[in-house]
């Protein structure tokens, strides 16, 4: 291998290091830190001047490995103190109906927060009268999913 080669793969693990850990920085968002530890591998390999190919390699199998490893237990980690927002912080709220909800006939409204939504049933055998007091327990579209709440509960 020629030191021009060389000087070229440093310089190009050193570039893509560089350009991954701004991304990651800028986004705050653990979009390519998994591809910065990739580069770093490879960065290592081209300074120990092993072959551009294997160089390559162990970019993409480190940079996949730390994707399928790690991604899912820093997600989790990251999103911990996430703040539910809009339409998220609809669920576990009590909804009032003020259409009948009925799953069969594609009918349903209730009131949340003062705004009105069309609603559904979480069984379809299940009509909700108005007036009924529901609790959203999940969105679909722009169809709130509530179950009715029974007293006592």
């Amino acid at each position: 291998m020629t030191n021009g080669s060389f000087d070229q793969q440093l310089a190009l693990w050193l570039v893509l290091l560089v350009v991954f850990l701004v991304i990651e920085i800028a986004t705050m968002g653990l979009t390519t830190i998994w591809f910065a530890a990739g580069a770093v591998v490879a960065t290592l390999l081209a300074l120990a001047h092993a072959p551009f190919w294997l160089q390559l390699i162990a970019f993409l199998l480190v940079s996949m490995v730390m994707l399928i490893f790690t991604r899912p237990v820093a997600v989790k980690y990251f999103n911990r103190d996430r703040v539910r927002t809009n339409v998220e912080s609809m669920i576990g709220k009590e909804a009032i109906v003020v259409y009948e909800v009925d799953n069969l006939q594609g009918l349903g409204r209730v009131i949340v927060g003062g705004q009105e939504w069309s609603a559904r049933s979480t069984q379809n055998d299940i009509k909700i009268p108005v007036g009924a007091v529901g609790i959203v327990k999940a969105i679909d579209g722009v169809k709130l999913i509530i179950e009715e709440r029974k007293e006592g509960n």
